[in-house]
């Protein structure tokens, strides 16, 4: 008997399946600090940053000009992680977020406009600890279209508490990065499978002006 793929198996599970995606969507951009633009700092993503940077801004211009609401979200701590808990301990590179410091400012390239939203965070998820999902609840939002860095990382936690809170989520898989390629990728197949729905920059921008036109 041959032994069964992993396409096979995850096929039986129902993996990979689409979603419904709703009519109230929103852009969500997590953590694109300076720290991972960076060449000296601890937490540099390199070229695999850079790219998402450049579709997160695409997709934030989309969104502003179709009335959809775009939400940034920032990593920031007192000096020295006083309010960062185990998260900051187990993570020295943390310190890059630390408040005043140039890492932790929003990148170059990206603005928060006078209607965008910016969450504050100390975790990895924009959900935890944070007004996200009552804001999101109020002004009725029933689909994520998230972006951000890392994927490994703050990406994957925001997207698993999106499906959690009972939004539709979709990770725009361009305005992604991470590190290095290994990590980026499981996470987006990963995310894909359980999750969420991988769209690319070009159909979230169709999407986006499809819900804004209504």
């Amino acid at each position: 008997m041959m032994a069964e793929t992993l396409d096979q198996n995850y096929s039986k599970a129902g993996y990979h399946a689409a979603q419904t995606r709703g009519s109230r969507p929103a852009l969500v951009l997590v953590d694109f600090a300076h720290a991972y633009f960076d060449p000296e700092a601890p937490l540099y993503g390199g070229e695999g940053c850079v790219a998402a940077r450049d579709h997160a801004i695409k997709l934030a211009d989309a969104a502003r000009v179709t009335g959809i609401p775009v939400i940034f979200t920032e990593v920031k701590y007192q000096p020295g992680g006083g309010d960062g808990g185990a998260f900051y301990a187990k993570v020295p590179a943390l310190s890059c977020f630390d408040a005043g410091t140039d890492t932790q400012k929003l990148v170059d390239g990206l603005d928060v406009g006078p209607d965008d939203l910016m969450i504050t965070k100390q975790y990895p998820s924009a959900f935890f600890g944070t007004s996200l999902a009552a804001t999101l609840q109020f002004i009725k939002i029933d689909t994520l279209i998230i972006g951000g860095l890392t994927t490994s990382g703050c990406v994957r936690a925001t997207c698993i508490d999106s499906i959690s809170s009972g939004f539709v989520t979709l990770i725009a898989e361009e305005a992604c990065g991470d590190r290095a390629a290994g990590p980026h990728e499981a996470n987006l197949f990963d995310m894909s499978a359980k999750y969420a729905d991988l769209i690319s920059t070009d159909d979230a921008i169709v999407y986006m002006n499809t819900c804004g036109a209504q």
